[in-house]
């Protein structure tokens, strides 16, 4: 999970803004656990660690550097992946559907491919996704190395299967799991 960023739109961290009774990054945090037996929480190189909810396993990997961007993140965080898939997620994002991650699964063990991302309208979205661990890896190196900052150009470089909108719609009618909170006001959707 990726929550190294600078929270610049929000104001403040908006990772430790309470959501609905917690704090945002418990939300996802939360989702993920239920289908991922260990989460990776990605933080900034100063940050201190997150406190996780109550009961969930949690690790945490730095950024090598501040202000790097979300692939070097990204990258931190697959370091530390022991498994051969890595969903990837960011700590913003509160209403992760269960259901559609492990749809998400689902896809990435029987597809032959190196990633799986949700479309939404005409193109996909970078997050969540999941993502072959390997190929990530070695890929976000690459891209790193040219100087690249952005996971859509990860997922630009990996054979990607998308879930079509009404299929992953059908598990979360209102799409919520692609809410991400940038401003304070995104808090209140």
């Amino acid at each position: 999970m990726l929550a190294g960023g600078r929270s610049s739109r929000f104001g403040r961290d908006k990772l430790k803004e309470p959501y609905r009774g917690a704090p945002l990054l418990h939300h996802a945090i939360r989702r993920l656990a239920e289908v991922c037996r260990e989460v990776v929480v990605v933080v900034a190189p100063g940050a201190p660690d997150p406190e996780p909810p109550v009961g969930a396993q949690v690790r945490v990997a730095r950024d090598p550097a501040e202000g790097e961007g979300p692939l070097a993140g990204l990258a931190a965080g697959l370091a530390e992946v022991r498994t051969e898939l890595a969903l990837v997620a960011a700590g913003d994002m509160p209403e992760l559907s269960a259901a559609v991650l492990a749809e998400m699964l689902k896809v990435a063990r029987e597809a032959q491919v190196e990633a799986v991302a949700l479309k939404e309208g005409k193109t996909y979205r970078p997050l969540p996704a999941v993502l072959g661990a390997r190929a990530a890896r070695e890929t976000a190196a690459a891209l790193l190395r040219r100087g690249e900052r952005s996971l859509t150009a990860l997922l630009g470089a990996l054979r990607v299967a998308v879930i079509d909108e009404p299929a992953w719609r059908a598990l979360d009618p209102m799409g919520a799991t692609l809410l991400d909170v940038d401003r304070p006001e995104d808090l209140n959707r």
